[in-house]
C-alpha cells in the first residue's frame, strides 16, 4: 500500500486530503510503476481531478523528497502532490 497525500489549493479543489491504495490490488492501480503514471491513474477520476493534477508545475514527493515523475513506487511509500508554493 501507498499513501497519497495533497496540500495546499490542491487538497481544496480535490476536497480530498488523502488516499490509501493497494497498486497490488487495486485493478486501477495494478500497472502503476512510477510516480508519474500515478498522477495520470489519479487524473482519470474525473475532470476535476484532470485539472487539477495537469499543472505542469506540481510538485511531487515520495517519503518527504521532492522527486520527479519517474521514481519508482514501492510498498509503503509516502506520495504528496502539491502546488510549487505553499503557504502557513
Amino acid at each position: 500500500m501507498i499513501k497519497v497525500l495533497f496540500f495546499a489549493q490542491l487538497r481544496e479543489s480535490l476536497n480530498c486530503d488523502e488516499l490509501t491504495i493497494n497498486l497490488s490490488s487495486d485493478q486501477a492501480f495494478q500497472s502503476v510503476k512510477t510516480l508519474e503514471q500515478l498522477r495520470e491513474q489519479l487524473a482519470k477520476t474525473d475532470e476535476n481531478w484532470q485539472s487539477s493534477l495537469a499543472n505542469g508545475k506540481l510538485l511531487m514527493a515520495v517519503n518527504q523528497t521532492i522527486v520527479d515523475g519517474s521514481q519508482v513506487l514501492k510498498d509503503g511509500d509516502e506520495v504528496a502532490f502539491f502546488p510549487p508554493v505553499t503557504g502557513g
